[in-house]
């Protein structure tokens, strides 16, 4: 089955055509970051305004790239329906139902952060058509324990099966990617705040300078799987005010506060999940969402010791922003197209499909 995707949450406008949910034919994605990069984070005006200019283009494009694929072999149309901007959000789905019904194909709406943990059976995919399948080995086995965090979410869920998903934890205030992104404005280091700090942090680390700067890790020991990311961006705050006020604030203190900063959320991150799977004795472990491309975090979930009990898998960085081949794949998992008249945005979306 072929399935064009479409995703348009925030300030990505992007169109995917996958092939039984593993197999990306084309996969294109235009971002508005570098207008957002001026205000320091997203203005959905701008975002939305952008995306009623690329969609047209964006999927043209994904349907040329697309070896010998045309309209007539598309089997389906798969599109976010949230959660995300309600601008951003209406620029996709009015674009899918309208597609829909001119082209005369199944329409399925898709959960944006659920999409965002099917990115792993796309893993070892290429934008070739004529290369096979992930390999089975590649592909995730259930039952799995899945954590998807990105700028405005951090959540923990159980999948049973490709139908049964529980969620089992998340944040209680900000989403890490959040505090990336703050902690890196006060920083003066800009936007998106993640890819900052990381630089920061690596910086840091090559210098082999011993740590003088140590934050809070928030519930890292509680036994819930709950987070909560908004008391580490207060100290993380408060920290640079007190360097500043003792004219310690330099070059070296940014790139320090930046690696404890990061390590402080990446430990939280890895601690949690990993406990996680060990009570609920699943055989697979993902990781999913924009922060997930941090080459910290995923570093310590692949040398922690307790991962050799699991299949880990992570999608290439890639994969793990915001992409339309996620949407394709999770539309094919779990078809069920609905009447393209009854398709609507839900921006409160949760990831267990609640409003």
């Amino acid at each position: 089955m072929i399935i064009l995707g479409i995703e348009t949450s925030c300030d990505e406008t992007a169109a995917a055509i996958v092939e039984d949910g593993t197999k990306i034919l084309s996969n294109t994605v235009a971002s508005s970051v570098s207008l957002h990069q001026k205000t320091g984070g997203i203005i959905p005006e701008v975002a939305a305004r952008e995306q009623i200019k690329c969609i047209i283009p964006v999927i043209e494009e994904t349907i040329k790239q697309s070896s010998n694929i045309t309209i007539n072999n598309i089997d389906a149309l798969a599109v976010t329906v949230g959660p995300g901007l309600i601008g951003s959000l209406l620029v996709g789905v009015e674009t899918a139902r309208t597609l829909a019904y001119v082209w005369k194909k199944p329409l399925i709406p898709v959960n944006h952060l659920v999409a965002h943990i099917y990115a792993n059976w796309l893993a070892n995919s290429t934008k070739r058509s004529d290369q096979p399948s992930p390999p089975s080995e590649a592909i995730p086995h259930f039952p799995l324990v899945a954590l998807v965090v990105s700028g405005g979410h951090t959540d923990l869920v159980l999948i049973k099966n490709h139908s049964e998903i529980q969620w089992i934890g998340g944040t209680r205030d900000d989403a890490a990617g959040e505090c990336f992104d703050k902690c890196a404005r006060v920083l003066g280091l800009g936007y998106p705040g993640g890819p900052a700090i990381s630089a920061e942090a690596e910086k840091y680390q090559t210098l082999n300078i011993k740590n003088q700067i140590k934050l809070p890790r928030p519930m890292i020991n509680n036994k819930n799987f709950d987070f909560s990311f908004s008391g580490l961006k207060t100290a993380g705050i408060n920290e640079i005010r007190k360097l500043k006020s003792n004219q310690q604030y330099n070059n070296l203190t940014i790139q320090q506060l930046s690696y404890e900063i990061q390590e402080a959320i990446t430990d939280v991150l890895v601690t949690k999940t990993l406990r996680a799977a060990e009570k609920y004795k699943v055989k697979s472990v993902l990781l999913s969402g924009g922060v997930a491309a941090n080459s910290r975090l995923r570093e310590k979930f692949s040398s922690h010791p307790l991962i050799t009990n699991y299949q880990l898998l992570i999608p290439p960085p890639s994969l793990c922003t915001d992409n339309a081949a996620m949407v394709a794949s999770v539309a094919y998992f779990n078809y069920k197209p609905i009447p393209w008249q009854k398709i609507t945005t839900q921006p409160g979306l949760t990831i267990i499909g609640e409003e």
